[in-house]
């Protein structure tokens, strides 16, 4: 008897479990797409490609309608995405803002429709020149007496700058300031395109205008990049001499507010320390492909310890699929960030891109993202 109930008992609650589903829709309506192009779902479950973006196909209807249909258990928390077959492609949805996850809690039967009004490989490609766009203006060989090597800083103005001479611009600071403009100065031959990319997005009217300060690294990037003796006066030179040179030579709003600090592999490292260091002067960080694997992951295990407020601080952090060493030190800064209370899409943005590799051209495709997430238009 006690068998034949328990077995029952079984029965009806396997059939209550298979009962509580819910059937998710979604529609994608978007300018019309070319006849061989394909329209994707990826998310965080198995019924959404567990984060592949060309592994899930939406029913093309017409040229600029989509379908996709599946059932989940009630109460599934969803996140997902559309793209066209790589995160390079993914749809976007606002003028200015990087596209964030779409997030449902499945309570019952729902449609979803979505109209994107652009993908993101028609905002982030300008065209390749090998000519500097821009107002260039040069500052050779600034020194501090903590540093070993002096370092050439190049500056970027807009192209409104002599235009319009009333008007003040945020500013950027960056490192490797050789491989920001101009390829036959950068790296490998390829520079991170930053003149392009910043007029593109201003033409589009996406972004606000700013002044890009690129410092030139010396022969002690790697200590200068690094939580050692020399990244400590390394930050303390943009901090006491290069900051007040560029705002005392050009209109910037000088403000907290208004500057920023960005790098990529080490420079990532050293712009991440940078804003924990001086906190009341920048309010913006990014870190591309941040080595935060450098000396036994030194920041990490300290960042780990620390009561940190977000002190009204912005902070991008991406890094490359095939960044294999990176990958892991890029994920825990991640988690402490959104365990210490920084929010995705609001003092936080983060992206892995999977097929990326560790260089200057890499950085050049996605440099879009932290550019919006600092300065696109609200």
């Amino acid at each position: 008897m006690i068998l034949r109930i328990s077995f029952f008992f079984l029965l009806t609650l396997s059939s209550f479990v298979l009962a509580q589903t819910a059937k998710v829709k979604i529609i994608v309506h978007s300018a019309p797409l070319p006849e061989n192009e394909k329209v994707f779902i990826t998310g965080n479950i198995l019924q959404l490609g567990n984060w592949s973006p060309d592994k899930i196909s939406l029913r093309r209807v017409n040229a600029t309608t989509w379908k996709f249909e599946t059932t989940v258990p009630l109460l599934s928390h969803l996140e997902f995405k559309i793209t066209r077959g790589s995160w390079n492609t993914e749809a976007i949805y606002q003028h200015g803002k990087i596209p964030q996850n779409i997030i449902l809690k499945v309570e019952h039967d729902t449609t979803i429709f979505l109209n994107p009004i652009m993908w993101a490989d028609s905002v982030k490609q300008p065209e390749q020149k090998n000519e500097i766009t821009g107002i260039i203006k040069f500052h050779r060989q600034l020194s501090d007496s903590g540093l070993r090597y002096a370092h050439d800083i190049i500056v970027r103005l807009p192209a409104s700058y002599e235009k319009f001479p009333q008007k003040h611009y945020p500013v950027l600071y960056m490192h490797d300031g050789q491989n920001l403009f101009d390829p036959n100065t950068s790296f490998a031959g390829f520079d991170w395109r930053i003149d392009e990319v910043i007029d593109s997005l201003v033409t589009a009217k996406e972004m606000e205008e700013i002044i890009v300060v690129g410092i030139y690294n010396s022969p002690d990037r790697i200590p200068e990049y690094s939580d050692s003796e020399l990244g400590r006066a390394y930050a303390g030179f943009i901090v006491h001499t290069v900051k007040p040179l560029i705002d005392s030579t050009y209109r910037t709003k000088p403000e907290r507010k208004n500057t920023a600090i960005m790098g990529s592999s080490m420079g990532g490292l050293i712009s991440f320390l940078a804003a924990q260091w001086y906190p009341d002067l920048f309010s913006k960080a990014g870190a591309m492909s941040p080595s935060f694997w450098f000396d036994n992951e030194k920041t990490i295990r300290e960042f780990r310890d620390k009561n940190l407020s977000n002190n009204n601080l912005q902070l991008y952090l991406d890094c490359g699929g095939k960044e294999k060493e990176l990958l892991p030190g890029f994920k825990e800064m991640i988690s402490l960030l959104e365990k210490k209370g920084f929010k995705k899409g609001t003092d936080l943005e983060y992206f892995l891109d999977e097929n990326a590799v560790h260089n200057e051209q890499s950085w050049s495709h996605r440099v879009w993202r932290p550019l919006l997430f600092f300065f696109g238009k609200k």
